[in-house]
């Protein structure tokens, strides 16, 4: 089935959206499978601490190499054939992984290595295609706002189903079985793009920007790039400072695992309501107020020194950070040609990739220098003086 570009936002049924939930559902929680299994396989084998902080970097260094191919591939072909491809890597990836169970040495390292590698690109690949046809299928901004709120549950979504289902295997079957029992994943994948139909690309902008570089100069861009870094340093400083914060009140491992879960039910709470409050919210003006908020929540959650009030702090930081994403999303559609998204969504998938390699380390060295609650402080105060930078975003 083929769909003309000027009617592809009516054909935004819930089957089609379903179907874009799905594949990125597979190809996520694949990747969230084998980050939460390889660290603790590379442990068991006896792999240093070191060896192990490598591992997990390789999964977002990954995407922050291959993204710009990936937007161009998107550009250029569409959804399907990059699907495939990434549905094909992420099932190469659990081989590797599969492989690594029966190696031993050196050979078992550079097979969660390279698994590392190719899950995080797959899913990287996944989120691009998904979020440039999801944008792309919307005929106004209040219809992307809803399109991007329901693609924004299928990240969260897949960060538990992964996980969990991961180690119910190793503990029931070993690290083979749940390799293994993983491939059914990108196989969802592949399928559930049977169920999207073909749109022609749409036609290339006359006298727009012909490098990826270009892209940057668009009014707005660069300005949106640095408030979405600014959003994503909160998501790692949050998941970075929680375990060290609840430690030092002397929370135990549940406690601290339910604190993290309570932010990921909010955010995904948030995102479930954002469809039914779309045609009321104006995109910088959520920005700019989940800013405020957050610095807010950022300025009191050191002093949460029981399980509920931290709890409650996470809660509220998930609805501030968790609007987010469909806002931005629509945004940067808003300001990029329609022939440029897949290059657009990868600059902010660098972004974010890159903060999230990068800002460990930093948050690692301050952490030990001046403690938690001077991070959540620090960061907090940035964000909040970069709300202006949310206002300026109008559209």
């Amino acid at each position: 089935m083929t769909v003309a570009p000027e009617d592809a936002g009516a054909s935004v049924s819930g089957r089609w959206l379903l179907a874009l939930i799905v594949s990125q559902i597979g190809l996520h929680a694949a990747m969230a499978g084998v980050r939460m299994a390889a660290p603790l396989d590379a442990l068991r084998s006896g792999a240093s601490a070191w060896t192990v902080g490598v591992l997990l970097a390789l999964f977002a260094a990954a995407p922050v190499l291959l993204a710009l191919a990936a937007g161009r591939m998107a550009d250029r072909l569409g959804f399907h054939r990059p699907m495939h491809l990434a549905a094909a890597v992420s099932g190469a990836a659990l081989l590797l992984a599969l492989g690594s169970t029966f190696a031993a040495g050196w050979w078992r390292a550079g097979l969660l290595g390279a698994a590392a590698i190719a899950a995080g690109a797959s899913a990287n690949i996944g989120l691009i295609v998904v979020q440039r046809t999801g944008g792309l299928s919307a005929r106004n901004a209040v219809e992307r706002m809803k399109v991007f709120s329901w693609l924004g549950i299928a990240p969260s979504f897949s960060n538990v189903i992964g996980p969990v289902a991961v180690g119910l295997l190793i503990d029931h079957g070993g690290f083979a079985v749940a390799y293994g029992a993983l491939l059914l994943l990108p196989l969802m994948s592949w399928a559930a793009t049977r169920a999207v139909p073909v749109v022609p690309p749409p036609p290339a902008s006359a006298g727009g920007p012909t490098r990826a570089l270009d892209l940057l100069a668009l009014p707005g861009m660069k300005r949106l790039l640095f408030v979405n870094w600014l959003l994503s340093m909160c998501w790692d400083v949050h998941a970075f400072a929680v375990p060290i914060l609840g430690f030092e009140n002397g929370f135990s491992a549940t406690t601290i695992g339910l604190v993290l879960g309570s932010f990921t039910l909010s955010v995904t709470g948030v995102r479930l309501l954002i469809p039914v409050l779309a045609h009321r919210l104006r995109e910088a003006t959520v920005m700019q107020g989940a800013m405020l908020g957050t610095a807010l929540i950022f300025v009191v959650y050191p002093f949460a020194r029981h399980p509920l009030a931290m709890g409650a702090c996470a809660v509220a930081l998930g609805l501030t950070l968790g609007c987010v994403q469909p806002m931005m999303m629509s945004v940067l559609h808003h300001l990029t040609p329609a022939d440029r998204h897949g290059q657009a969504l990868a600059f902010r998938s660098m972004t974010i990739n890159g903060a999230s390699t990068v800002m460990p380390l930093v948050f690692g060295a301050a952490g030990a220098a001046v403690g938690a609650a001077a991070m959540f402080w620090a960061v907090g105060a940035t964000v909040g003086a970069g709300a202006w930078l949310a206002r300026r975003l109008r559209t």
